[in-house]
């Protein structure tokens, strides 16, 4: 563990002008509020956030960075409180740590995903807030990583490297800080796969054996003599892949070890720019060119900032990889963003724009449209995982867009009312559908009408996170509206009911007994039948249902509803929900071992399936006093606003009561519904389906029997 002096003394040696005293008295109060805490290791947990700080000196940060990171545990772990903290250390340290600390309690969050979503939701805000959140996050979840292997639980271990797996190590690529990644995706692989790491460990000891022990060396000397003598000064170091990149590469490609190119990479520093393009010159010409497999990072950068040039080259029927770059895109490479944040000799830390990181800001936004913490997880590990293309506006505007992306993710990332408006593409001049992969270097045009929205398919293909929920948000809208019409429908036909006039007291009342906001909520709750229509009238005026005549159901009315001739009396029966017999049907009766008689209609698939049991087969019919039962209908409507409303007009005008609705398919034109509708007998619904049919807001209309 790092002694306080020796803490200090690293801060100094790279920042004279560091707060000293600040760095101090954080170590201090640190070292007391953890006391005498043990990790599971067995050490002293004050050693953790020592350690922690330790690793950001290496990035060289400001002594606030250091600072934070011996506090972040405090509040969390001790009973140090966030007053305590900004009384001591001042408000920005105090943030700081406020954004690192881990959420231990969220009231009303009761599932895993829950409480993920929640703590991600909240260090990714605090992130864009101050960017060194992250740096200090990173470095923590590093050393937790490196002391994994002391938690006894292999359940344990592999949550906690899983989730390393699938947001740090993604976080610390997309801010460039590409030595914590290659770490942190290395320890989560040992526990997640850790045959598969011994394998590869285990194959990179005999490919060294093989060459040598000397083959990194000699390559690498080779590459330097050949620049210097075209007059470039360069410094070569080569290095062998992580297991992690390996392996990755092996699964990607469904190959052997011994066929995997581009084991060896090798990085090439020369002084400037102008020099990268003539050293990339000479090595072409020395080696041959691997096709494909050059990048061009430094005209075009990633997202992240990084910059390089990447060629593969046949070296003595090796194929190795060259990285070449200046040594400031170098510091970069190593650091990423927190090379903007490092102690700069005759200069205060700077640390760079958000604007810098708009991959940050669209995550924000999805994550903040998000309805659900599957939601908010998917859409970050979306943001973290893809790779990127790069496509052209018709005015030479750069577009930086995840790989597979299609132009309806292009035009969401130009604008958001571009992407809802678009309907159609061009690509290099050339009308594409909408669904199209782009390629590098494409020119996208997108062809608008203000009549367009977005469409629910869209869903399907879009794979950029703006996009993907900018559909998801318009849908939801859509659904919430259709539900609204249908619930103000229901709740009409059931106040009307009372026949008499509603005061709005009453209905504030009601509200307030069913312990809903407004009516709205009302609305969109006897759409969803978790008010039904007895609780509604018991509400706005109780005592009410006793005195109406009691509807006449089907299944889910009475006991004496349903009346069957053709059963032993006290046989226990009931009716199939495959095909939903109601009175007027033929009906047969099978005998199940164990559950009784499923009634069934004659002409129910079911019957005629010849893999199905088919049991005792009883003749039955329906008796004089059955009141009716509940009949399954397919409805094809029209996409357009009302169709909704006049379907469930009609039901309601035939006295049909809705036991159920599910939105089965939607396209542009036309959605489909399957309605559970209570009706008096096959008389009934017979009429019933003939009136939607007549109405011009429904396509199609039948019976679902199977």
């Amino acid at each position: 563990m790092l002694r306080q002096y020796e803490l200090v003394d690293r801060v100094l040696a790279y920042d004279p002008s560091a707060d000293e005293d600040l760095l101090n008295r954080a170590y201090v109060f640190s070292l007391q509020a953890h006391g005498s805490q043990l990790r599971a290791s067995g050490d002293p947990y004050f050693s953790h956030p020592v350690e922690v700080a330790g690793i950001l000196t290496d990035l060289k940060l400001d002594a606030e960075t250091i600072a934070t990171a011996i506090l972040h545990d405090t509040i969390e772990d001790t009973v140090a409180t966030p007053e305590q903290v900004t009384r001591l250390f001042g408000p920005k340290v105090a943030r700081l740590v406020d954004g690192v600390t881990k959420l231990s309690k969220i009231e009303g969050a009761q599932t895993e995903n829950e409480r993920a979503a929640e703590n991600l939701r909240k260090f990714l805000l605090a992130m864009s807030d101050d960017i060194r959140v992250l740096l200090v996050k990173l470095a923590d979840r590093l050393h937790n990583m490196r002391t994994l292997h002391f938690i006894k639980s292999p359940d344990k271990r592999r949550r906690i490297a899983r989730e390393t797996m699938d947001i740090y190590a993604p976080l610390a690529e997309r801010i460039g800080l590409y030595g914590f990644m290659d770490e942190l995706q290395a320890l989560a692989f040992q526990q997640l796969e850790p045959e598969g790491y011994d394998t590869i460990v285990k194959r990179l000891e005999a490919l060294r054996a093989a060459g040598g022990g000397d083959m990194v060396a000699r390559i690498s000397g080779g590459i330097r003599d050949l620049l210097a003598g075209a007059g470039i000064d360069a410094d070569v170091r080569g290095r062998e892949k992580r297991p992690y990149s390996i392996w990755r590469k092996l699964q990607a490609h469904r190959i052997a070890f011994e066929n995997l190119p581009d084991v060896i990479a090798f990085r090439v520093v020369v002084p400037n720019v102008s020099a990268c393009y003539r050293a990339l010159g000479v090595i072409h010409q020395r080696w041959q060119a691997v096709p494909g497999r050059f990048k061009d990072f430094v005209s075009t950068p990633k997202r992240n900032g990084y910059r390089s040039l990447h060629t593969t080259v046949m070296h003595d029927k090796t194929r190795i990889e060259i990285q070449i770059r200046t040594p400031e895109m170098d510091r970069e490479a190593e650091f990423g963003l927190a090379a903007h944040w490092a102690y700069k000799e005759g200069g205060d830390a700077a640390g760079p724009a958000p604007r810098a990181y708009p991959w940050l800001k669209e995550l924000l936004d999805a994550v903040d449209q998000a309805a659900s913490p599957e939601e908010v997880l998917e859409h970050t590990r979306l943001a973290m995982f893809q790779d990127q293309v790069f496509a052209f506006t018709p005015k030479g505007e750069l577009i930086q867009l995840p790989a597979g992306a299609c132009p309806v993710d292009f035009a969401y990332a130009v604008h958001t009312e571009l992407g809802d408006t678009c309907v159609g593409a061009k690509v290099n001049g050339r009308v594409v559908t909408l669904r199209t992969p782009l390629a590098n270097g494409d020119q996208v045009e997108i062809l608008r009408s203000k009549a367009q929205h977005p469409d629910p398919a869209w869903e399907s293909f879009v794979v950029s996170v703006k996009a993907r929920t900018a559909v998801r948000r318009f849908v939801r809208q859509q659904e919430r509206a259709q539900l609204l019409s249908l619930g103000r429908k229901l709740y009409d036909e059931t106040v009307g009911r009372l026949k008499l006039p509603l005061s709005e007291d009453a209905v504030d009342t009601a509200l307030g007994r069913l312990k809903l906001a407004d009516r709205n909520a009302l609305y969109l709750a006897l759409a969803r039948q978790t008010v039904g229509d007895t609780a509604l009238l018991e509400a706005v005026l109780p005592g009410s249902t006793a005195n109406l005549k009691p509807r006449r159901r089907g299944r889910s009315g009475t006991k004496n509803a349903i009346s069957i001739t053709g059963l032993t009396p006290g046989v226990a029966y009931a009716l199939a929900d495959c095909c939903h017999p109601i009175p007027g049907d033929r009906i047969v009766g099978i005998g199940r071992a164990g559950r009784g008689i499923e009634v069934h209609s004659i002409d129910c698939a079911r019957l005629a399936d010849p893999d199905g049991d088919a049991g005792e087969w009883l003749d039955l019919h329906w008796g004089d006093e059955t009141g009716g039962g509940t009949a399954r209908v397919s409805a094809v409507v029209h996409n357009q606003p009302g169709s909704l409303a006049a379907m469930t007009a009609i039901l309601a005008h035939h006295g049909a009561n809705i036991v159920n609705l599910n939105l089965t398919d939607r396209d542009r034109a036309f959605h489909t519904y399957v309605v559970d509708i209570e009706v008096d007998d096959l008389a009934h619904l017979t009429n019933i389906i003939a009136a939607l049919r007549a109405t011009k807001a429904v396509v199609t209309v039948e019976r679902v029997k199977a």
